[in-house]
């Protein structure tokens, strides 16, 4: 009966590690993110292609450069985001090695918790000259609706005319 229990222990304890390892980026994220007070993101297509262009470029140039393709606002345009950041990194062989590395830095950390972010695309590729890994995070929130602002009607400005004593005016001041 002990040994049993001790094999139901073990299999809930590999299934549970076995879970643990297949979250995907984006559910990681999203843990962090919920443990410091902000919402989930998703996978976005867009974001995901804009972070692959952007790995693949700095992996083809061997560079860890935001600007390696561009500007950031140039890249991001395409994704309709009203706001946005992006994180970059080398030298990591898997996405939660990156995501620590990340959190471990206040900029990066920052850029985790973008508030109202709802989107995430992530992506590395490899170096073919030094073998090394490098990632891209592009993390976006769709645009704000601002809010209406109530018309109100214009009051024409009156003006007086001109004293007829007035023989100078200098900045509305007659002498």
């Amino acid at each position: 009966m002990t040994s049993r229990l001790t094999v139901q222990l073990l299999l809930a304890l590999l299934a549970g590690s076995a879970t643990a390892a297949a979250a995907s980026p984006a559910q990681l994220i999203s843990e962090f993110r919920l443990k410091n007070g902000e919402g989930r993101v998703t996978i976005d297509t867009t974001l995901n292609a804009i972070a692959m262009d952007q790995a693949k470029a700095m992996a083809a140039k061997d560079t860890l450069d935001h600007d390696v393709l561009g500007s950031f606002t140039s890249r991001i345009a395409r994704a309709n985001a009203g706001r946005a950041a992006e994180n970059i990194a080398y030298g990591y062989d898997n996405f939660e090695k990156t995501l620590t590395q990340w959190i471990a830095s206040s900029g990066h950390r920052k850029n985790l918790l973008l508030p109202k972010a709802t989107r995430v695309g992530i992506a590395s590729a490899t170096s073919a000259t030094t073998h090394r890994i490098y990632w891209a995070m592009e993390i976006a929130g769709d645009y704000e609706k601002r809010p209406a602002i109530a018309s109100r009607p214009v009051k024409p400005v009156s003006r007086k005319p001109a004293a007829s004593s007035c023989r100078l005016r200098i900045l509305s001041v007659c002498f």
